[in-house]
């Protein structure tokens, strides 16, 4: 493997399927549609199902470990990562577990996102530093994805503080850009719900690339996230959508729906784009 391995991955499924959307895998068993509800593996059948029908539209998926942690299922979304390698191997996965402890335990959270689940990116929470980092950074073909401007109503609640005549998001972004990213292997994660802040960081940071929540359920506007986002060449960011896709439809044409979902989403995001 290359030290550009995700870098180089992404783009070329970016290209690839024409497209910047990122698949949030958050099972809600409660929202499945009824012949799954109860089903044994309910929670990789709807994924299965879901991969099946938007692998040829997206540019990544992201699994968030607390939906399947909670319930137990650990095993359904390792069987998930697996699966999405045989039926989609050029999409990439980002594992969704914003871990960030001291060295020693990063090091058993990094083997557990790279080694334990064969995921191609995750992500991690900054505010341990550097040491708590270096274990995600050092496997260099693989995205650390490091939290800089979440989408949540709560982040101006430390990420605006400031500190030295600088917001701390904006630190963080300019730290992760020049400092950690030796190996070009970090993303930032900055939430469509904030669009200004979304062009500060780019402005701060040249041509990195963004990891984007905040579309769909939580209401943030595709058009303004991609102008204020993207790079001068019209790329830069994985757009995620979760709950918007996933629940997009409740019958037993979940699936259909969530793929009309996905192209309706692409299809903003590219005309935005240009």
């Amino acid at each position: 493997m290359t030290e550009t391995n995700f870098a180089t991955r992404l783009a070329a499924v970016m290209q690839a399927h024409d497209s910047l959307v990122c698949v949030g895998l958050d099972p809600e068993p409660a929202k499945f549609p009824s012949h799954l509800q109860h089903a044994p593996r309910a929670i990789f059948e709807f994924n299965r199902a879901i991969v099946d029908a938007t692998a040829d539209l997206v540019c990544a998926y992201k699994p968030q470990i607390a939906h399947y942690a909670a319930l137990g299922a650990e095993a359904q979304l390792a069987d998930t990562i697996a699966y999405i390698r045989d039926r989609a191997p050029q999409v990439p996965v980002i594992l969704d577990s914003k871990r960030g402890d001291i060295g020693s335990t990063a090091a058993k959270y990094a083997e557990e996102a790279f080694g334990r689940y064969g995921a191609d990116a995750v992500t991690i929470n900054p505010y341990l530093g550097f040491d708590a980092a270096e274990p995600f950074l050092e496997y260099a073909d693989k995205g650390i994805v490091v939290l800089c401007r979440t989408s949540n109503a709560g982040a101006r609640e430390f990420q605006d503080l400031e500190v030295g005549g600088k917001k701390l998001y904006q630190i963080v972004a300019e730290h992760v850009a020049q400092h950690w990213n030796a190996r070009g292997n970090c993303l930032l994660v900055v939430g469509a719900t904030y669009p200004a802040e979304l062009a500060d960081i780019r402005a701060r940071t040249g041509e990195m690339t963004f990891l984007v929540p905040g579309v769909g359920a939580q209401g943030g506007d595709v058009e303004l996230a991609v102008r204020s986002g993207m790079t001068k060449a019209g790329s830069g960011l994985v757009i995620n959508s979760s709950r918007g896709i996933l629940y997009a439809g409740s019958g037993a044409d979940f699936a259909v729906a969530a793929r009309r979902a996905t192209l309706e989403l692409r299809t903003a995001i590219n005309a935005a784009r240009r």
